[in-house]
């Protein structure tokens, strides 16, 4: 016979509060997903991982790509390839929440821990996208700026028109945002495919680079970018973004129909983090093979690189190109980083807004801080500014990625969708990977 305080703990509900409204309740589960047919099932799933995937190849994660290939050669490839595997392990946790809860991370939050502890989460959020939306809004200007000649005060400024772009592909269809995404990363595919293909990168070199070593972390130098690639690379943000898109999907609510909305939605996130790697990658080879490989190991600069891009690849429109894909990657994540920005202070806060001043403010949370500091360090500081934006993010990442193990470990919360132990574990040595590693460059720091 259990006892009466064994009762008392079994009979506490999974959640603090009820769940109020949908994540991103204009366009949930607006998207049919068919009963029968694999293909038909998969392709239905098929596009919330590559918004998920433009926020792992941002202008902030250019910066610390291109400046950790141009100062460290293929050193550093291999932290590319441990961050993408933990994005890929920490996406699909979200799905899974998704799925098995109806809540985003953010509703998650708010709904299971009391307000001393959700409302510092919802700061640290904020804090993040702020971050993340620095990155974007300075890689959207700078791309303007390379194309057009637009001062970088007004192309920031620019960069606010996005909020109606998002409304007006919202209106017509969830599917029409993710096209629009998916177009400019074929854009970006090819623009980077062909200055790879001029830059001749040394392919021993580029295999060797994907081995680890301990130099990555002894060194602070290249332990910095590295953290700085992380933190560009499993970006909170993200995670926030993908358990809410997620439900743009009308799978079923049984248990069997859960799991089959879980497993097309890992095998697309999985596909689009893949994809996402392999851009980045070409960036920080794009970086050794043109700048570290002639000895100009400090060009970290974005306007910078595309100055040096045509001479040293030996063709015109080689700036050309890195300008349009910078364009197109700025415009991508300042869509997907809107989107999250919406999640986060709907999910935590339960504000009501109309769609167009949620999104403008959001917005502005990036825009002013963005004009502000380019007023006052100029566009020769905006590459460090990148960095330092995608290390901030890196210390944020706990702040998301503990509640998020703690939900999907929870057999209370999952019910019969609860994460595998071997799942929660790696999740658990990621999340204490990411913790140590900033330990150590604050300590490096304060050395």
């Amino acid at each position: 016979m259990r006892s009466s305080k064994t009762r008392d703990i079994s009979s506490q509900p999974a959640w603090l509060q009820f769940k109020h409204e949908a994540s991103l309740v204009e366009v949930f589960r607006s998207i049919v997903v068919p009963t029968t047919g694999y293909w038909k099932k998969f392709f239905a799933f098929f596009g919330p991982g590559y918004l998920v995937a433009v926020g792992y190849m941002d202008p902030g994660n250019w910066a610390t790509s291109l400046s950790g290939g141009s100062q460290f050669g293929y050193t550093l490839l291999f932290v590319a390839v441990l961050s993408n595997i933990m994005a890929i392990i920490l996406q699909a946790l979200c799905a899974r929440l998704a799925i098995a809860t109806g809540r985003d991370l953010a509703q998650a939050c708010r709904d299971a821990f009391p307000k001393f502890i959700s409302i510092p989460l919802w700061f640290f959020a904020e804090l993040a996208i702020c971050a993340t939306d620095l990155a974007e809004v300075i890689g959207t200007a700078i791309g303007l700026n390379l194309l057009f000649g637009i001062p970088l005060e007004f192309g920031v400024i620019i960069t606010a028109l996005d909020v109606f772009l998002i409304l007006w592909l919202q209106n017509k269809g969830f599917r029409w945002i993710e096209a629009f995404v998916i177009s400019l990363l074929v854009i970006i595919t090819v623009s980077f495919s062909i200055q790879i293909f001029y830059a001749k990168p040394e392919w021993a070199a580029v295999m060797q680079g994907f081995i680890p070593t301990t130099d990555i972390v002894k060194n602070p130098d290249k332990l910095f970018i590295a953290l700085g690639i992380i933190g560009a690379t499993v970006m909170p943000h993200n995670l926030y973004l993908h358990s809410g898109i997620v439900q743009t999907r009308a799978f079923g609510k049984t248990l069997p129909a859960k799991k089959e909305a879980l497993k097309f939605t890992t095998i697309d996130s999985t596909i689009a983090l893949m994809f996402a790697f392999i851009i980045n990658a070409s960036i920080l080879i794009l970086a050794a093979a043109t700048f570290h490989k002639t000895g100009q190991t400090n060009v970290t600069e974005l306007q910078k690189i595309h100055e040096l891009l045509a001479p040293t690849l030996g063709i015109a429109i080689a700036p050309t190109l890195f300008g349009i894909a910078l364009l197109c990657c700025g415009l991508n994540s300042t869509v997907t980083a809107t989107m999250s920005g919406q999640i986060v202070m709907e999910g935590f806060l339960h504000i009501k807004l109309p769609a167009w001043l949620r999104r403008l403010v959001t917005r502005l949370i990036a825009i002013v801080p963005a004009v502000i500091v380019i007023l006052i360090y100029g566009a020769d500081k905006t590459a460090f500014l990148l960095i330092l934006s995608q290390v901030i993010l890196s210390f944020q990442l706990p702040f998301a990625i503990v509640p998020l193990i703690i939900f999907t470990s929870s057999k209370k919360k999952m019910q019969a969708m609860v994460a595998p132990i071997w799942l929660t574990i790696t999740a658990i040595v990621i999340a204490a990977i990411i913790i140590l590693l900033n330990i150590k460059i604050i300590s490096d720091f304060i050395k």
